[in-house]
């Protein structure tokens, strides 16, 4: 048997002897691939030691240098892309062309963080009062830690670390336990690239890693992705310790189609929004809001034609438009709502139990599922499924649509379908959600802009990536000067500086 997947600490892969180990699987197969070690408290305080050493040499070097091998890794990433694609695949189970798509995102907010030298640049104003020069410098925080999720095992972290890196900061990543090896990986390439031990560390673990993040007293920063109630414990942990703190939550994404909507690319959008990377996506779109009956009876129609010829399968076949869950417990969590969707009285328009996928019976699959019929108080509706489950709503008005979207607890992602510029208008204006599509299902920022929800999708003031990052990973400093003239004796001044 191969040796556990371990950890990246001060530059060397480091392996803790009588760790606690966890099943890494195939989830096309249901097989073990291996196992990944459990951090010890001890071992990501020794992670946590390696990024306090390196932080004064890294954050003393000149920003133009360490954009250049921040350049460097994302040419090592652009090379080795097929490897980490492969390993995405292999452990999470999307398919290859999801997880070059993947890949490709994270890259560019590697890209992003070569420009930081100009992001840095702060202001400066002269003569601000008699002979007195102002400006504001931003300076690194220090270390900084990252909790990421299984969805994205190489975009996430990328969102992260890169542009913490380039603001002079080091980090300690704490990647999903269920698919650790991409992260791994590419951490790696960093320091092929030429970051200098320290400067980046992965520890692999579950809560005793997280918890040790949270408390650390070395540690100003945490970001996380993953779902609201962890998200929500990792705000409240964290900013009690003092620490700076951004965690990204859950996720209930409604698409809204009006009747005047070009209904056959409304549906194919809604195909690889709703089903894409089997629906697990912060981002993907779990509802359907169809407005009018009209709209609603030819929209499940053609999604449920669009469904039939959906190809599920290993994420390596060629082909493959969907594969497999993450895991078992969450494969058996999805099918368990969609038992309750049934329970509660929804219209079970596509029913996905039950789908064979020969010579992978072990595997976690569950074909694309629709839901006709749906109404706010359904668990289907309230939750995030977190699997390829789409629900139809029917509104009768874009009033209703939006008041629909509007009481829900999140606040993440949203679209409209629609041709009426003036409905498109009034939806991005009103809407009380983060992140907006106008005929474009998945709205997620490119890396320039920044990613982040509102209500209970985002803990915190500052968004991911983008010019947010900047702020969240830097303090700002602001310096008056002044140089009074030689030989002048100034008084005392008793009132305030005007």
């Amino acid at each position: 048997m191969k040796s556990p997947i371990g950890h990246l600490i001060g530059g060397e892969l480091v392996s803790c002897a009588h760790a606690r180990l966890q099943d890494v699987y195939n989830p096309a197969t249901g097989e073990v691939l291996g196992h990944v070690e459990l951090a010890a408290r001890s071992t990501v305080e020794a992670a946590i030691a390696a990024a306090q050493a390196a932080f004064p040499a890294w954050s003393g070097i000149l920003p133009a240098k360490r954009a250049r091998l921040l350049g460097r890794f994302m040419a090592l990433l652009e090379a080795r892309a097929d490897e980490i694609c492969a390993l995405i695949t292999l452990e999470h189970g999307k398919v290859l062309d999801d997880a070059r798509g993947e890949l490709h995102r994270g890259i560019e907010n590697v890209e992003f963080a070569t420009y930081m030298p100009e992001l840095l640049k702060g202001e400066h104003s002269k003569n601000v009062g008699p002979k007195i020069d102002s400006w504001s410098e931003f300076q690194p925080l220090g270390v900084v830690a990252g909790i990421t999720p299984f969805n994205f095992p190489a975009m996430v972290p990328l969102w992260m670390y890169p542009a913490a890196i380039a603001c002079g900061n080091t980090f300690v990543l704490k990647p999903s336990e269920r698919d650790p090896s991409a992260a791994l990986y590419i951490a790696q390439l960093a320091l092929e690239a030429g970051i200098p031990s320290g400067v980046l560390n992965v520890v692999n673990g579950d809560k005793e890693a997280v918890d040790t993040l949270l408390t650390d007293k070395r540690v100003q920063a945490v970001s996380f992705v993953g779902s609201t109630p962890i998200a929500e414990y990792i705000y409240a942990t964290a900013s009690a310790h003092g620490k700076r703190v951004q965690a990204l939550g859950g996720a209930k994404n409604h698409a809204v189609v009006m009747p005047d909507a070009d209904l056959e690319n409304a549906v194919n959008a809604l195909m690889g929004a709703a089903y894409g990377s089997c629906g697990e996506r912060c981002m993907a779109i779990s509802v359907a809001v169809a407005v009018g009956n009209e709209v609603g009876d030819a929209l499940v129609e053609r999604l449920g034609a669009a469904l039939a010829k959906l190809k599920v399968g290993p994420g390596t076949v060629r082909g493959a438009e969907m594969g497999p869950l993450i895991s078992k417990p969450h494969f058996e969590k999805v099918r368990g709502y969609v038992d309750a969707g049934v329970a509660e009285g929804a219209k079970l328009a596509v029913d996905g139990r039950g789908l064979n996928v020969p010579g992978h019976e072990g595997g976690y699959f569950l074909g694309g599922t629709l839901f006709d019929h749906v109404t706010p108080e359904m668990s289907i509706y309230r939750d995030e499924i977190f699997g390829p489950v789409l629900c139809v709503v029917r509104a009768h008005s874009l009033e209703e649509a939006m008041a629909l979207i509007d009481a829900h607890e999140y606040g993440n992602g949203t679209c409209i379908f629609t041709r009426d510029g003036e409905a498109a208008r009034y939806f991005t204006d009103n809407i009380r959600v983060g992140m907006v599509g106008v005929n474009v299902p998945l709205p997620v920022p490119v890396s320039y802009h920044s990613f982040g929800g509102w209500k209970r999708s985002l803990f915190g003031d500052l968004s991911a990536y983008g010019p947010d990052a900047v702020r969240f990973y830097t303090r700002r400093k602001t310096v008056s000067q002044r140089w009074p003239a030689g030989g002048v004796r100034e008084t005392a001044q008793f009132a305030f500086p005007a």
